[in-house]
């Protein structure tokens, strides 16, 4: 799935059996405010990803000062990354011109003119589309394994298992229960948030305006206590932004996030894969998909994308972390869990196409076929590739919860050239961690900037996001910046240089467990303990 951090939705799960609808609506509006005001307080700076802490006061990489002191003047070469991702807008405005244009092939004719077996590829490639349109949204892994061992299953009883399938029956059981506990607690949220989006429409439409400012709030008078709640937590709301961008982050974002976990993610009955016209049992099958490389819902893609190499010569907009790259749009990420042999596709692709980085901003719970992604990866690190992976967003310690795809194979080994990337913030303070982030001691790396990053959406706009999704990125950016300057370097060289140049984090930082709020050392939460840093990376490049 798509590791955008939803604005922390997730925070309105809550178990509300016996309470009334007006406590519901109570309690989902107090977790608007604080949802809202954790990600809102301290305002960072503008594309604070890529200052300096020293000069900046602000943890970035230091990329500003790197091309300012260390890379002024000196040549690079193009490095071809590969954005693995939900799609890309292509035409952005930011984006264009730093785009991958595969020149062997001649664009819409239908013909496979460089016989790679993907008819007009001419920006990248969508393993998730087919003749029939694009895929936007799909079923969590957990829910296609469940349909999976229902067709098994589903109609026996333990009793009548054999005794050989007992462990798989047990197993479907867990699976199946699980499921139901997650679509319950979506159903849940959906209803929550679905009434107090329908109080304060009735409002807003009392107001007479789309976007009531502050005097207009405050003019309101309310009808009943719900109301009064709402105008509350709305007039804190109007503090930090306008009404409109709230209602559209919030509470439209909101919703959408549930429906989307009701209607498909968690939904037995939803099966949109026939669009592609591929047998997704069949891992092996590597020719399918259309050259739709924006898809329906290029969010979250044009984001990552911008993050890494967004132009920085045109003044427009932002300013990627790499400035000369070529990044290649290759669509296997839909809203929901992305299938392993999509993945597997995708990094076949890229590599076979030039990629010499490839961003992995996704990731999954359950893997259906581990050893086709694993296949691949091989592929991929024969090939001198850097595959740079978002840690994910669930604040879990994937040392002990797998997340998937990641760099140890099913054999015990490890890819060499694989960067897993926790997302921290703007602050060298205790909130350096970002909440939602992942860690681990022995299977995330490195942090990197990861909360409020600004970047290039559809249709010429830009946004701030969070999540590792936006931290993956940035070292994605590093990698390429990298290999750009010093393309003599391998992928492995590439990955210990940002390793070891990282800016160590000494104070304690907070993560919260299970409801409760401790503080650990930061070097308790990644390999390196630190934050990568572009000016040292190059300073270390150079001695290579």
């Amino acid at each position: 799935m798509t590791y955008m951090n939803k604005k922390q939705f997730p925070l309105f799960i809550e178990e509300n059996n016996g309470m009334s609808r007006e406590q519901r609506l109570t309690k989902i509006g107090l977790f608007l405010v604080l949802t809202f005001f954790s990600l809102s307080v301290n305002a960072q700076k503008p594309n604070w990803q890529n200052l300096d802490l020293k000069t900046d006061s602000v943890f970035g990489i230091s990329t500003e000062l790197a091309y300012k002191e260390l890379l002024k003047g000196k040549k690079s070469v193009p490095v071809i990354v590969g954005v693995l991702d939900g799609g890309v807008d292509y035409l952005h405005e930011d984006l264009k011109r730093v785009m991958w244009i595969n020149k062997k092939e001649k664009a819409g004719n239908g013909v496979d003119d460089d016989k790679n077996g993907y008819v007009d590829d001419v920006y990248g490639w969508n393993f998730i589309g087919g003749k029939e349109g694009s895929i936007e949204f799909e079923n969590m892994e957990l829910t296609r394994l469940v349909r999976k061992a229902q067709q098994r299953f589903g109609s026996v009883s333990a009793a009548s298992v054999p005794d050989h399938e007992k462990s798989d029956y047990e197993k479907f059981i867990q699976l199946r229960q699980e499921l139901e506990t997650k679509l319950a607690s979506a159903k849940n949220n959906l209803m929550g948030i679905t009434g107090f989006k329908n109080v304060l429409d009735g409002m807003v439409k009392k107001i007479g305006k789309a976007n009531p400012d502050s005097a207009e709030w405050n003019r309101y008078q309310v009808a009943n206590q719900m109301e009064g709640h709402v105008k509350a937590t709305i007039q804190e709301v109007l503090r930090e932004m306008d009404f409109q961008q709230f209602y559209e982050s919030q509470i439209e974002g909101g919703y959408k996030y549930y429906y989307s976990q009701v209607n498909y993610h968690y939904n037995l009955d939803y099966d949109q894969r026939f669009i592609v016209g591929d047998n997704p049992d069949d891992s092996k099958e590597r020719f399918y998909g259309n050259n739709d490389v924006k898809g329906p819902d290029a969010m979250h893609g044009s984001h990552v994308a911008g993050i890494i190499g967004a132009d920085r010569q045109n003044q427009l907009g932002i300013k990627g972390v790499a400035d000369n790259v070529l990044l290649m749009a290759v669509r296997n990420t839909p809203n929901g869990d992305e299938r392993d042999k999509d993945v597997a596709n995708a990094i076949r692709y890229a590599t076979d196409n030039g990629a010499k980085v490839i961003n992995m901003s996704f990731g999954k719970g359950y893997s259906w076929d581990k050893s086709i992604v694993d296949e691949a990866v091989r592929y991929a690190m024969n090939k001198d590739v850097l595959l740079v992976h978002a840690a994910g967003n669930d604040n879990k310690n994937i040392d002990e919860e797998p997340n998937y795809p990641n760099k140890r194979y099913l054999n015990g080994e490890q890819a060499n050239s694989w960067i897993t990337v926790g997302a921290s913030g703007w602050l060298n303070n205790e909130e350096l961690k970002a909440s939602f982030s992942n860690y681990g001691k022995e299977t995330v790396d490195v942090f990197a900037p990861g909360r409020k990053i600004h970047s290039t959406t559809p249709e010429n706009k830009y946004a701030d996001e969070d999540g590792t999704s936006m931290a993956a990125p940035v070292v994605s950016g590093l990698a390429a910046l990298i290999r750009s300057y010093y393309p003599k370097l391998s992928a492995v060289q590439v990955k210990e240089i940002i390793m070891k140049s990282v800016v160590k984090v000494e104070q304690e930082v907070i993560l919260g467990e299970e409801g409760e709020t401790k503080r650990i050392p930061f070097k308790e939460l990644c390999v390196t303990g630190g934050i990568v840093n572009a000016y040292q990376a190059l300073q270390l490049a150079a001695t290579y």
